[in-house]
């Protein structure tokens, strides 16, 4: 196994452990602290959270413009040249953290207007809100080096760090809010578990990288040696702006469209989703640096068959995922949280077709981000424009489904047609034509279980899964061999699974044997 292969699988193996671990955990957090602390300091901090992200636009998109300058001298073991770059990092997110403290100052001012009607009272909120824009400010300040390590193929140690503390933070402030009741101590322990993460990181980032030298001075300097970056950071900026309105802003949209209480009803339908977004980043976040490395060496044949399996890879957990929700995840909320805290079938239609949309171009994004081509910027604007017209058209009168409406129909024709395409053209130098003889059977079948989904949870699940034991046995029953079936159907009518299969002998033999029974 090459060492790039051997890292990319232990950022995986590790991103599903905490995986695994952040999933069960959140399902137990949001139910006390929804109980513990009420619905409507949950969707303030969700509120909150979202402002903060919105601040965090300000980084421009320059942590992505860095990374593609580190792969070559990480390739090359280059010391000085690695250096040169951090030190630029360095400077860079010094200044965006600044600029975050200072746009978030001024949003402050805002809030008597935005939250004074809240029970909580407006002193808790500013409160929260410091505190949160304080540990963002940190990580930019203090924690901008996990870049190297994410570039170097080592995700999993930024893995294993941040969701510990984030974990350990979890449990805390789950017992903390269960046995007090305390909405400033919750704050208080985020505050006091982002020091330590900072200092645990950074001890073990000396001890990883011993020749680092980042000097700020030096940093500022290089910018003038580096104008590339500048120039790609214009056109990754847009980009960003664009992620954070269709992807990061929902819970702060449903706050000013609908109410706040509504915000955290929501929120408990995206927490469950973002953890299976999460899944598939970590696939992402595992291979991203591996892509960049792949596309470094030249070689168009091996390229080209990557790229093919891990589209079946992100198809087969893109299905895993997709008919997941659509089969479980109104009985679930229903179980978990209560009756009054479910929303309707078309908010949970059109949430999963939006993640389906995002998750499914994930492997056209690595490759378009791995090549460095950053310049189709208009594409940006569109999907921007678009979502912010219909959004604003739509969410008075619709609220939560006018503002998925504005995601989905913002993004899809782009997503779905133009990127592929400039992915194509640009960077790989083949016809569109290729990708769409490949990508047929996999809409295809998926489209085919996905309409199988939606028969299985009318007929079986809703009528029966009433209780949470039910819910676990029938999705034993129905998702298991759903799942093995669509594995099945992808191995046998896809050469990327086919290739990816390849990889392990003893699987592959046996899906021979099957596939020759069936016929």
């Amino acid at each position: 196994m090459s060492e790039r292969v051997h890292r990319s699988v232990m950022n995986i193996k590790v991103g599903m452990l905490f995986y695994m671990l952040s999933l069960c955990l959140a399902f137990f957090s949001r139910k006390i602290f929804l109980d513990c602390l009420g619905a409507e300091f949950i969707g303030l901090t969700g509120m909150l959270m979202n402002i903060m992200s919105f601040l965090s636009v300000a980084e421009l998109g320059i942590g992505t413009s860095i990374v593609y300058f580190l792969y070559k001298p990480l390739q090359e073991d280059n010391h000085q040249k690695i250096n040169e770059v951090m030190s630029m990092l360095a400077f860079l997110y010094r200044c965006i953290g600044l600029v975050i403290l200072g746009g978030g100052i001024v949003v402050s001012v805002f809030f008597p207007l935005w939250f004074s009607s809240l029970t909580t009272g407006l002193p808790l909120v500013y409160f929260a809100f410091y505190a949160f824009l304080l540990s963002s400010v940190s990580g930019y300040v203090f924690n901008y080096k996990q870049l190297l390590v994410s570039a170097n193929q080592k995700q999993y140690l930024v893995n294993a760090y941040f969701q510990t503390i984030g974990i350990m933070q979890s449990i805390t402030q789950m017992a903390l809010a269960y046995y007090y009741r305390n909405l400033w101590l919750w704050v208080v322990v985020g505050l006091v578990y982002t020091v330590i993460g900072i200092i645990t990181f950074n001890i073990r980032i000396r001890q990883l990288y011993p020749w680092l030298r980042v000097d700020l001075k030096e940093g500022r300097q290089n910018l003038k040696r580096y104008p590339e970056v500048l120039r790609k950071t214009r056109q990754v900026f847009v980009q960003k702006i664009k992620d954070f309105i269709l992807y990061r802003s929902d819970e702060l949209l449903v706050g000013i469209f609908v109410s706040v209480t509504q915000v955290a009803f929501y929120g408990n339908y995206t927490i469950i989703t973002s953890k299976f977004n999460y899944l598939i980043n970590i696939l992402s976040d595992g291979m991203n640096a591996g892509v960049g490395n792949l596309i470094a060496e030249g070689n168009d044949q091996n390229t080209m068959k990557v790229f093919w399996e891990m589209t079946a890879v992100r198809f087969l957990i893109v299905g895993i995922v997709v008919f997941g929700l659509l089969l479980f995840l109104q009985p679930f909320i229903v179980c978990w949280f209560g009756v009054q805290y479910r929303l309707s079938d078309i908010i949970v239609y059109l949430l999963v077709f939006n993640i389906f949309i995002f998750l499914s171009r994930g492997v056209v994004e690595m490759f378009i981000s791995a090549h460095g081509l950053f310049s189709d910027v208009w594409a940006a604007w569109t999907e921007l424009a678009l979502n912010l017209t219909i959004t604003l058209c739509l969410a008075p009168f619709y609220g939560i489904v006018g503002i998925l409406l504005g995601k989905i129909l913002s993004v899809f024709f782009i997503a779905i047609f133009w990127k592929p395409y400039f992915l194509f053209s640009k960077g790989l130098k083949k016809r569109v034509s290729v990708y769409w003889r490949g990508m047929f059977p996999y809409y295809t079948i998926f489209l085919l279980f996905t309409i199988l989904t939606l028969l299985l949870r009318q007929i079986v699940i809703e009528p029966e899964a009433t209780t949470l034991p039910r819910l676990a046995c029938y999705a034993i029953i129905t998702y298991t061999p759903l799942i093995l079936l669509y594995f099945l159907a992808l191995s046998t009518a896809t050469r990327g699974m086919k290739y990816f299969i390849a990889r392990k002998p003893a699987i592959y033999n046996k899906m021979k044997i099957l596939t020759k029974k069936g016929s």
